[in-house]
């Protein structure tokens, strides 16, 4: 394919492939949460799960709510069923951020 070929929106004037966007096996959200308590903490993930839920209702989280809350920031994963999922989840998580 020619430079030529590529046809370029001119609403945005870029292209790209969506591999380069949503990549195959990329399903899993990484959250980091600063909080001063561990009910702090909690609550804040609370929010994160609740928005993950409305994107998939079978997400899986790896926190353990009975650990204890001693380092700064909590580090979360968030497990989707596709890649697409966690794009959304990301893009609608922004609203959550301060």
């Amino acid at each position: 394919m020619s430079q030529e070929e590529i046809q370029v929106c001119d609403a945005c004037g870029v292209t790209a492939e969506m591999g380069y966007v949503i990549s195959e096996g990329d399903d899993v959200a990484e959250v980091e949460i600063f909080a001063t308590n561990k009910a702090a903490a909690l609550a804040e993930f609370g929010a994160y799960l609740a928005l993950a839920k409305e994107v998939n209702d079978a997400v899986i989280h790896d926190l353990d709510e009975e650990a204890e809350f001693s380092h700064n920031p909590l580090n979360v994963r968030l497990k989707f069923e596709c890649s697409a999922e966690k794009l959304i989840f990301e893009l609608r998580s922004r609203s959550l951020t301060k």
